[in-house]
């Protein structure tokens, strides 16, 4: 029996958030033991533990805003001034900015490369929409296909708010994520973990995923995305 043909795609286009959808969000535990670990000093959750309630104890309010994310300064001074007020040494305070700027350190999520390749595979283009301070091409161009393109190669957009000087939830991302895909928002699904911000997308017309935040990268939850965008692709493959 000849297995029935997948459908057209449902979307023309995918945006996808970063920390939390496809790579795993550092939490500050995390990032206190690595920036310990470097330091060469005693990293065990009883060490960790003191630095995380001085942190606790200092008014964060500008380093949890999105707001610093569209300036490299400003983001690099709104961490200062935490890692200061909260009476971190400057060796740790910097080890910690360096450990949490460092996106090469955020474990990809096992099924982003079969998502990426079965999107452009089947024509939908891709972007990326992240909150972040940092270039994220280079972390994608470190991973490689078998054909020698990489993963950077499958990615027709890049939305990133320290080069756009806008951040989730502000529509503008978005609406730079569209023209970057050159799409109106009826054809693309927006991808992220958090309502407050990348279901904001909502605002500009496009259809949005929300997925719980990712915590283990040996999770696979991004076949709910081909579910959305490539209809009966998933029920092809099994009758094949």
């Amino acid at each position: 029996m000849t297995p029935p043909a997948p459908t057209a795609p449902a979307f023309r286009g995918v945006l996808l958030d970063w920390r939390g959808t496809l790579v795993v969000a550092p939490t500050y535990s995390w990032l206190v033991a690595t920036a310990l670990g470097r330091l060469g000093r005693p990293a065990t959750p009883a060490d960790v533990e003191p630095v995380l309630v001085a942190l606790r104890g200092t008014d964060s309010t500008r380093v949890d805003s999105s707001a610093i994310d569209t300036d490299v300064a400003e983001h690099r001074a709104a961490y200062a001034e935490w890692f200061r007020a909260a009476g971190l040494d400057d060796d740790l305070a910097a080890a910690l900015y360096a450990v949490e700027s460092d996106v090469s350190l955020n474990a990809f999520a096992r099924d982003v490369g079969d998502l990426l390749v079965a999107l452009a595979g089947a024509g939908v283009r891709i972007g990326v929409v992240s909150d972040i301070h940092v270039d994220l091409r280079p972390v994608f161009a470190a991973q490689r296909l078998p054909d020698g393109r990489s993963w950077a190669d499958l990615v027709d957009a890049w939305a990133l708010s320290f080069e756009l000087g806008v951040a989730k939830p502000d529509p503008a991302i978005f609406r730079a994520a569209l023209d970057g895909l050159a799409l109106p928002a009826s054809d693309v699904l927006m991808v992220g973990d958090r309502g407050g911000w990348d279901g904001a997308a909502v605002d500009v017309g496009v259809t949005t995923l929300l997925l719980p935040p990712l915590t283990d990268a040996r999770e696979a939850r991004l076949h709910r995305v081909l579910d959305l965008v490539l209809p009966g692709r998933r029920t092809a493959a099994a009758t094949s």
